[in-house]
């Protein structure tokens, strides 16, 4: 018998990480979820009650030792050549379609593979292919990777690559922490009764989450909202435009999450944090310039392109005491 999950509607003070969940949820094609922070901040419990919220209602969970065939599956060559038909065992991307695929330290796993995961989980598809034999099944999942930033970073290129982010924090206020513990003990005393009091809300949220999905397509974007994600895209100086689209697609999740008519420059700057907290840019970093750009011709009011970058200044003169040659010392 699967343990009873706390609710997500039960949870406190993670409004963040739940604004991110559901907006994940709503539109997976935003590219998952990437929650950093240290250990005992209630990641693994909010992606437990994100799974029970979905369709399925299942999250499968990557271990950290796993293989690429264990997550992509695998093919059976010599029943393909026997018998002329594939023969696929379906692997954990499969098991996740319609669920929540749950990755704990996600920064410990190897990069080829999370290089594999965010693909499938940006495009819904997984395609396993070898030896010119090829099988690609539906694998749409809300992906959610947690890490705890001490045990070492993601690569640049793979924090992209995840849609959202959302840092966790220990917490220190006095009130906020009782809240917690008092709800994390109702919860083990008696779980049935403590989740019959989340009951109504959890069964809205579920509607409102349904609902959503179906009224994605249906919502546009004006003007006025591409140019706020572009200023704010600027802003960030992020890299490409990945940050872009993920932000309209996210402003729209969370318009039809709240039944709105219409996405509006409200609802981009209320995603904007999650989209770039883990693209954002320095202003002094070191400008792309390409290679063999003479110094002469940056622009001076520019702090990004002088990074690095020093004025002349004179040295001043020192008077120098004259010494004379050995030679003319022993003449």
């Amino acid at each position: 018998m699967n343990p009873l999950t706390f609710p997500f509607t039960a949870l406190v003070a993670q409004a963040p990480l739940q604004q991110a969940l559901l907006l994940a949820a709503v539109d997976p094609s935003i590219g998952g979820v990437l929650v950093s922070g240290p250990r005992g901040t209630a990641k693994s419990t909010a992606a437990r009650a994100l799974a029970e919220l979905l369709p399925e209602g299942k999250l499968v969970t990557l271990p950290l030792g796993a293989s690429e065939e264990q997550l992509i599956g695998t093919l059976d060559i010599q029943s393909a050549l026997r018998d002329g038909g594939v023969k696929f065992s379906p692997g954990l991307l499969a098991k996740a379609h319609l669920g929540v695929l749950y990755v704990d330290e996600v920064n410990l796993l190897p990069n080829p593979l999370v290089d594999q995961l965010l693909d499938v989980a940006a495009s819904g598809v997984n395609i396993v292919e070898r030896d010119g034999i090829s099988h690609r099944h539906d694998a749409r999942f809300v992906l959610i990777g947690t890490m705890n930033p001490e045990e070492g970073e993601l690569r640049p290129q793979l924090l992209d690559r995840f849609g959202l982010a959302v840092e966790m924090s220990n917490c220190f206020d006095a009130a906020v922490r009782q809240r917690i513990v008092k709800a994390r003990l109702a919860f083990d005393t008696d779980p049935e009764a403590f989740r019959t009091q989340y009951e109504r809300e959890q069964t809205s949220l579920n509607a409102r989450i349904h609902a959503a999905r179906a009224s994605l397509s249906s919502f546009d974007f004006d003007d006025a909202v591409h140019a706020r994600v572009s200023a704010l895209c600027i802003e960030a100086h992020v890299d490409g435009l990945r940050a872009d689209i993920v932000m309209l697609r996210a402003a729209r999740a969370l318009a039809a999450l709240e039944g709105a008519s219409n996405v509006t420059v409200t609802h981009v700057e209320r995603v904007a944090d999650a989209v770039l907290k883990h693209r954002r840019r320095e202003t002094g970093a070191p400008s792309r310039e390409p290679a063999g750009r003479e110094a002469t011709s940056r622009d001076a009011g520019s702090a990004e392109s002088d990074w690095g970058y020093m004025p002349a200044e004179p040295a001043g003169t020192a008077k120098v005491k004259q010494v004379r040659p050995l030679a003319a010392k022993k003449a």
